[in-house]
């Protein structure tokens, strides 16, 4: 996300003891040198003081720093319930990440009466659902697949226990109160479908990946699903519909 792009970008000036080049930042981010150009622009505009020097590159001013978070009390609760769902129902990837923002944030808003963040009353409780080892089994390779746009092959056996096997472009994750749904492009029927992760068999990348294009990412799919059908019986969308809002995959 380009939010966190520019934080990056500003780290590596903060970091350096000279003009850094939009061409070795650019290497340092894995986006090209016109998108450090953009980037840098827009930071330029939200007044960071980021000067730029044609043939040496570019360096922050001395004496700049991030400010501080602040967050309110509602804030502070909605953050830390959300570390714990993830906590309550992520990988161990994800539940190791909110360990470890749960601890930024809390030394962020720690003060001299101690660490209120870490001792907030809240709590996010799950229960152990059928199938939830084999979805946190391809949850870590489905979320690197849909931030790195990398197809994946996968197999799949529908809840009527027929199994296919599918190439398609990962494009997004929702959680229910029971099961993680992949929503993703498949090349083999050319539109949408929904893949609970807990019934796939088999997934591996391809080592392609796969640009997004218009009518095939996934707030176009989210689109679709607002989009009233052509008859009363509501289209195959509105169908994919109902199965993602109740949490079953009709595919």
């Amino acid at each position: 996300m380009k939010v966190f792009r520019l934080f990056a970008l500003l780290d590596h000036l903060r970091s350096a003891v000279s003009p850094v080049s939009a061409e070795v930042l650019a290497r340092a981010l894995d986006v090209s040198p016109r998108t450090i150009y953009r980037d840098m622009a827009t930071l330029q505009a939200m007044g960071a003081p980021v000067r730029g020097e044609a043939g040496l590159g570019y360096q922050l001013e001395r004496g700049y720093f991030l400010p501080p978070l602040r967050f309110d009390a509602d804030e502070l609760e909605a953050v830390m319930l959300g570390l714990r769902l993830v906590r309550a129902r992520g990988d161990s990837a994800l539940r190791a990440a909110a360990e470890r923002a749960s601890g930024k944030i809390g030394a962020t808003v720690a003060g001299d009466a101690g660490n209120p963040f870490q001792h907030l009353p809240l709590r996010a409780v799950s229960r152990r659902k059928a199938g939830e080892e084999i979805a946190n089994r391809w949850l870590p390779l489905f979320r690197g697949a849909v931030r790195e746009r990398r197809l994946v092959r996968l197999g799949y056996v529908d809840l009527e226990g027929r199994g296919s096997v599918r190439q398609v472009r990962p494009l997004g994750l929702t959680l229910f109160d029971e099961v993680w749904l992949l929503t993703a492009w498949c090349e083999h029927r050319s539109g949408f479908r929904n893949f609970r992760l807990d019934r796939i068999a088999e997934a591996a990348e391809t080592g392609g990946r796969f640009r997004h294009e218009s009518g095939r990412r996934f707030q176009d799919y989210l689109a679709s699903l607002r989009e009233p059908g052509p008859e009363a019986g509501g289209s195959a969308d509105q169908s994919r519909s109902k199965g993602l809002n109740s949490g079953v995959s009709q595919i």
